[in-house]
């Protein structure tokens, strides 16, 4: 006991009760901070300020109407969407969705501004009013435009009459985080409303539904899988430990760390986003890590006849380094996600790594005082686990060549199988399909339109220069080029209006179907259309104030992310190589396109430097290069060999693939760290030849490694469930990369150390564990 009198876990006994109070405070004044917590629902909140794609889109919503809206999309569910009593659902819904919150316009079937000539007068006017009366002919010219007319065709109206919608667009004045939750509200009321009165389904996609989706999914994720995460902590903690008392003080470490990396989080001015709102999980199942080896080391001691007292005292001098070394290199793994290209990621690194190296203060101060307080017994699971562990040590020193030999193998053919994953970044399918959001999204693209938008600013280089003849045609080029495309199903282009008001004011030939003449006739058919518009259906969604530029919209169907910038590229080389536009697409499709692009890309370096600091600690803390350089391998293999895995179960990843990396490198290095720190102390303090050290550092810490992995991994699994896509991605793919790790830690890790060994005289072959010092 000379060793540890006066050490840190005898100070620590002796002023328990002031540094017990100097806990509760550290925690309090953390938690108050969690006051300032807020839900960030804006879809644009996964993108830098500088990034390029935002910045295009920017400035294109400056220049025309804003596309956030709430899309009414109308299920018939018996009969077509053409018929009277459907249309009738389609016109009331159109008048009460100008009462949504913060509406500016609504567009429909039935407000549709129709084109006619009366002599020489241009009528403007609804396609149709009092849907219930209308006369055959009124239904004729219903049926005939809705499933013609360029501008509802395939957008607003489904060309063989499946459906049809009532879009509003919402411009939110940015005031309050809860804009969007008010509108959706609104919507889903107006939306219940209607489905009483008529026998229709009203499904309600749109921006402002993508957005509260993320909303909604941080919140339910936050409800469910916390809950559920101590639920399985507790089981699983219990079922190790096989003590109640012990499975309680664990929580004393989780909860507290949770409350104050939230806390931080707030004086932070954090939003919490799905990827943030994750923070709590991820947190819980590291901090139950650090308990657990301190715990399984205590017990460990216990049974070899020690005191309560004297095994704490041992777990605290023998775990305390390990414990720092491994909370430290973790918090670095997450900190490299302030690398990411994606700010939700920096918000889940750094509140994670608060939060982890909270659970190191906690479990080697608040967890130790009160195992002071309890009496705690020693189970004989452990002992079973502990005797496994140790057999298997044996098998691997003895066999360590073989073991090496397929590692390397298996490795290979693993890593070989990389290439077989494919990016696709489709924000609607980040959403799981038990969601809302995704079954109405779904069934629109199925039924109706696109989910897919890309927007294009095509310049005339002149003030009223949309209205120059040659500009138009243009324009109509790249309509019909678009048009031609098999995964487009709409574009909305000003070239239609003007070849629609020159054929109408030209007594409705067919054949003045086509760009006007001259340019001031154009212009004098544009004025005059204008002047007819009602209020909030006027052409600034397709023109800019000066006229100098007008939007297309092209909506796509649902394609792969590779797809969509492919279709991406021809459609700009087709803009400057045919018709002379230098410009680049924009929109929210065209931003969650390139994100997992540009987060690979920022996330290179911060991986590296990661790993760069990670290996630094490692090697400053072991005192040892050629340890520190051999714990590259355990390390970096484990997420490598997990997207192999990936590319065969499930070859698609999205922009959670550029921060796995670092997560799991912080992550799956605590195994390594800890098998290490035991191995180092068996060869210097012990004297042990190679393969004796690595059966002792099986029987010191094998168990505790098969705890804390089996404990990280049903945490992750429990995040895998998210609605979230990303997070479950992510969960998933640190999940087979924890197991890998462990797999790794105690097969070639072991056989590594055995075949490097600088001193091979003292690397003969053990058959025996009493040929081994146990750990006492």
């Amino acid at each position: 006991m000379s060793q540890q009198n006066g050490s840190y876990g005898e100070w620590l006994l002796k002023y328990r009760f002031l540094v017990l109070g100097l806990v509760t405070a550290m925690t309090i004044l953390g938690a108050v901070g969690a006051q300032f917590l807020y839900f960030d629902n804006d879809y644009r909140v996964f993108f830098g300020k500088d990034n390029p794609q935002l910045k295009a889109f920017e400035q294109i919503q400056q220049t025309y109407t804003k596309i956030d809206n709430v899309n009414f999309a109308v299920d018939p569910l018996s009969g077509k969407a053409n018929a009277p009593e459907v249309l009738a659902a389609v016109e009331e819904l159109t008048s009460i969705a100008w009462q949504l919150p913060f509406s500016i316009r609504v567009d429909s079937l039935s407000n549709y501004q129709h084109t006619e000539v009366d002599g020489d007068d241009l009528i403007v006017r609804d396609l149709y009013m009092d849907a219930m009366s209308m006369g055959e002919d009124e239904q004729a010219l219903v049926d005939n435009v809705s499933s013609t007319e360029p501008a509802l065709a395939g957008k607003i109206h489904d060309k063989q009459h499946r459906a049809t919608s009532v879009n509003a667009t919402i411009q939110m004045p940015g005031k309050s985080a809860d804009e969007v939750a008010i509108v959706a509200a609104a919507a889903r009321e107006m939306a219940a409303d209607i489905e009483a009165k008529h026998n229709v389904k009203i499904r309600l996609g749109g921006v402002i539904f993508l957005n509260n989706a993320f909303l909604e999914s941080s919140m339910q994720d936050m409800a469910t899988l916390v809950p559920a995460m101590y639920l399985v902590i507790l089981v699983v903690a219990y079922l190790l430990l096989r003590s109640l008392m012990a499975t309680a003080l664990v929580l004393f470490v989780v909860v507290p760390s949770i409350i104050f990396a939230m806390g931080v989080g707030g004086w932070m001015g954090i939003g919490l986003t799905p990827p943030s709102a994750s923070a709590p999980t991820i947190i819980t199942t590291l901090a139950v890590a650090d308990s657990i080896h301190l715990l399984v080391s205590m017990f460990n001691r216990m049974r070899a006849g020690h005191s309560q007292r004297d095994s704490l005292l041992y777990s605290l001098r023998v775990n305390s380094k390990p414990i720092f070394l491994t909370s430290l290199t973790t918090a670095l793994g997450f900190l490299s996600m302030n690398f990411s290209d994606s700010p939700p990621f920096h918000d889940l690194g750094n509140i994670t790594a608060v939060g982890v190296m909270a659970a190191w203060i906690y479990s080697i101060v608040l967890l130790p005082i009160l195992i002071s307080f309890v009496p705690l017994k020693s189970k004989a699971t452990l002992a079973k686990l502990d005797d496994k562990m140790g057999k298997l040590g044996v098998f691997v020193a003895s066999r360590y060549k073989p073991v090496l030999a397929i590692s390397v193998i298996l490795s290979a053919g693993i890593l070989a199988l990389i290439p077989l994953n494919e990016i696709n970044d489709d924000f609607v399918k980040y959403f799981d399909s038990s969601t809302q959001y995704r079954k109405d999204t779904d069934w629109i693209s199925a039924n109706l339109t696109g989910a897919n938008q890309v927007q294009f600013s095509l310049p005339s280089g002149e003030s009223n220069g949309v209205s120059d003849p040659a500009f138009i045609e243009k324009v109509s080029k790249f309509t019909a080029w678009a048009h031609n495309e098999p995964v487009v199903t709409h574009v909305q282009s000003i070239s239609d209006i003007f070849k629609r008001l020159n054929r109408d004011l030209n007594a409705g030939d067919p054949t003045f179907y086509r760009v006007p003449d001259t340019r001031e006739l154009a212009a004098q058919y544009l004025l005059l259309y204008e002047l007819s518009l009602p209020f909030g259906l006027d052409l600034n969604n397709q023109l800019d104030i000066s006229k100098s530029s007008t939007q297309v919209i092209v909506t796509i169907d649902d394609m792969t992310t590779n797809e969509l910038r492919a279709w991406i590229a021809r459609a700009e080389n087709y803009l400057a190589d045919e018709l002379d536009f230098d410009l680049t697409a924009v929109g929210p499709t065209v931003m969650f396109a390139y994100i997992s692009e540009r987060n690979i890309q920022s996330m290179l370096i911060g991986t590296l430097i990661a790993v760069f600091l990670i290996s630094g600690v490692i090697l400053v803390a072991l005192r040892d290069v050629r340890l520190g350089i051999l714990s590259l391998i355990p390390n970096l293999l484990p997420a490598a060999l997990a997207f192999g895995l990936w590319g065969v179960l499930v070859g698609q990843v999205n922009m959670a693939v550029a921060v796995v990396a670092g997560m799991a490198l912080g992550v799956v290095v605590d195994d390594s760290v800890h098998f290490l720190s035991k191995y180092q102390f068996a060869r210097r303090e012990q004297k042990l030849s190679p393969n004796d050290a690595v059966i002792f550092a099986f029987n010191g810490v094998g168990t505790a490694l098969v705890v804390t992995t089996l404990i990280l991994t049903a945490g992750f699994a429990i995040l895998a469930q998210s609605t979230f896509g990303v997070n479950s991605y992510m969960a998933m793919l640190t999940g087979i990369a924890l197991v890998i790790a462990l797999i790794a830690d105690l097969t070639l890790l072991p056989a590594l150390l055995i075949a490097l060994d600088k001193d091979k005289k003292e690397a003969e072959p053990v058959t025996s564990l009493e040929d081994v010092p146990q750990n006492a």
